[in-house]
This record gives structure tokens, sequence and C-alpha cells, in this order.
């Protein structure tokens, strides 16, 4: 057993939350690179997530993330403005390649980021041996859904807080932050994952690449998009067809989870249709259980995306921050995070089903 620091609770002795009880919740956003960092930051973040610009993270497209020099000057105009700065780690290694996500620990600790984000245990306890002072926070990845799961995570490895999976409803969260030793962070805003996340198996099974170890749910060097003469487009996965398009139909990056498959002669999005989550209507219920922090989901997204949804949730925090009983839902902020949904369409995933 370690002995962990209760500083992210202030005087409250690690007590459990006591509903009703308000945090002022942070906003982190993703960066995928330097100039959607420094939009990020521009438009209100109060922390931000990357990753380097290999496996070691769950976002491992080609241009993507940082080099050592770009998340050091990430980190100083991060620090500059008073911001974070958290470096995600959230693959599982094999044994033969633990060195190279200890090295990006190791990193993480000299460079002067403010947390890492990881789920592999291995990773997680050489932090904790090694880097003591690192902030330890556990990622999605590492599929803690219950207060004995937290528990673990924390009295194990010292996290000082928990990213919980996008399968729990509503109700769910607000038992977890009821009986949970560390502060939870939640998905507020982008994709959506089907599965209870690091468990997912289906990318694997198409092209042999775990989503979970390589950090990339559809490999781009197994993608092909077909041109058809009527204007169709059609996408294959490792020349397995996972989606048709009409000519003027949207079509977004390819995965397995969101494509349309012939189930009985019927095709249709069997496993999840492409929405993305938006719980803004939740605010002020996920403030008042006591989540500690908000996370916008799309480090694979552009610029804009990135500015203009962290600057509709900033807006959004502020306001109810200065007047939380009189905080309501404004049709603007819904119409420009609209834009930038999958689909044009949005959904509250498991958060607003009725079991639970």
């Amino acid at each position: 057993m370690i002995q962990v620091s209760t500083a992210a609770w202030g005087n409250r002795d690690n007590a459990p939350r006591t509903p009703g009880f308000e945090v002022s919740m942070q906003l982190v956003c993703p960066a995928g690179n330097l100039p959607a960092l420094q939009a990020a930051i521009d438009a209100g973040a109060d922390a931000v997530y990357a990753g380097f610009r290999d496996q070691t993270n769950a976002r491992a497209f080609p241009g993507l993330n940082f080099s050592d020099a770009e998340l050091r000057d990430g980190i100083a105009y991060a620090h500059q403005r008073g911001k974070q700065v958290y470096l995600a780690l959230n693959t599982y290694p094999d044994s033969t390649r633990l060195r190279q996500w200890y090295g990006a620990v190791d990193k993480a600790a000299e460079f002067g980021c403010d947390a890492i984000i990881a789920a592999e245990m291995a990773v997680l306890d050489y932090a904790t041996r090694m880097h003591p002072a690192l902030k330890r926070h556990l990622s999605v990845q590492g599929s803690a859904t219950t207060a004995p799961a937290l528990r673990y995570a924390y009295e194990r490895f010292g996290i000082s807080r928990a990213v919980l999976p996008r399968v729990l409803s509503i109700q769910q969260v607000e038992r977890l932050c009821e009986g949970s030793p560390v502060p939870l962070e939640v998905f507020a805003f982008g994709s959506l994952c089907i599965m209870v996340e690091g468990r997912c198996q289906l990318s694997s099974y198409v092209t042999g690449a775990s989503p979970n170890r390589h950090g990339v749910c559809s490999p781009a060097s197994f993608v092909r998009w077909e041109e058809h003469d009527d204007g169709r487009r059609s996408v294959r996965l490792n020349q397995v067809l996972i989606d048709k398009f009409e000519p003027a139909e949207p079509a977004g990056y390819p995965t397995v989870c969101k494509g349309r498959f012939d189930v009985g002669g019927e095709i249709f999005h069997a496993l999840e249709e492409p929405t993305s989550l938006n719980t803004l209507e939740l605010l002020p219920r996920l403030a008042q259980a006591g989540v500690a922090a908000l996370k916008i989901e799309g480090r694979q997204r552009g610029v804009a995306y990135v500015g203009s949804v962290t600057r509709t949730w900033r807006a959004a925090l502020d306001r109810y921050r200065d007047a939380p009983a009189s905080w309501s839902l404004q049709p603007g902020w819904q119409q420009s995070l609209s834009k930038h949904a999958e689909g044009h369409q949005t959904t509250l995933g498991p958060y607003h089903r009725s079991w639970h």
C-alpha cells in the first residue's frame, strides 16, 4: 500500500462525495497538434490532453500528435496562461514494448506535464515508483465503472482522478460520485464508443491491429475509399465493406462499430449510428452530482472544431458558475455544437437510458 495525497479534495479527508456537493467543473479539451492546443487554451479550456507521435496514445493517426519539441512548446504556452496539459498514455503495451511507455512517462515528468492519463497497471506502477510527484489520472481505457475498481486504483497507484467510460447512465454516474475516493471526469461531447473502453475487439477482428494496443480504431493503412460512376462512395476496412454513401451524404472516418450491415436482409447501423454525445442539457445535474471535470472528445478533429466546441462549453460553464439557479440551455449553444457532431446528430447516449 502506498501513501496517497488527498490534496485534490481539499480538507474533505477523502470522504465520499455528498449529493448536491457542487464544484467548479474543469473543462478538459482535445489537442491533436500544437495549433489545436493553442486554440483550446485561447477558447477557454482549463486543461488540454495530448499524445506523443507514437502508439503510446489512443489516437495514433499519421500526422497527428506531438514531437518532443512541440509538446514542450505546448506546455509552455498553457502554463504561461495558467492552464494545464495532460499526457495521454492510454494504450496497452505488450511486455516487449513497455520500455517505450516508461520512457514516455519519464518525458512527461521532465517536460512538466501536469498529469498522465494511463490505463495499463504497469505504466501506472512505474509512474508511481519513479515519479511520485507526477499526477496520475486513470484513463477511460481502464474501464473503471464501480467504486471498488476506483478504490483499487487509488490505493494501489495513488490516482488523483478517474475518467469514467461512456457506457454509464446518469444515475450510475451520480452513485459513483457519492462513493468514489477520487474526483471523477466524464465525457461531455464528442464521438461515442459502444464498448466498455479498453475492451474493444472489433477493429482487431477485422484488421489484426488492436485499437487498445496500437492506438487506432481503424488504421489508415487498412482504409480504402472507392468512387463509383453514379457518384456514390463506399469504404472498406481491410477489404471488408463497411459502408456505402450517397453522393451528398456526409461520411466520417470509418470504424466497424459505425458501419452499416446487412442483418436479415435489412441494411442499417446495426451497432451504433454515427452521432455525437452531447450532455450540455445535463450540465446542472452533473455539477450537482460532484463531477470534477468535463471532457471533450476529438484529438483527431481540426482546429475549428476544437475552438468552437470549447468556446460553447466555456460559455455554458461560466453562466452556470455565475448563476446556477437561473441557468438554462441556450438554443445557440446547441446549434453550434450540432454543426460539429457526427452526422450532424447528437444524443445523450447511455446517460438517458431508463434502466440502470
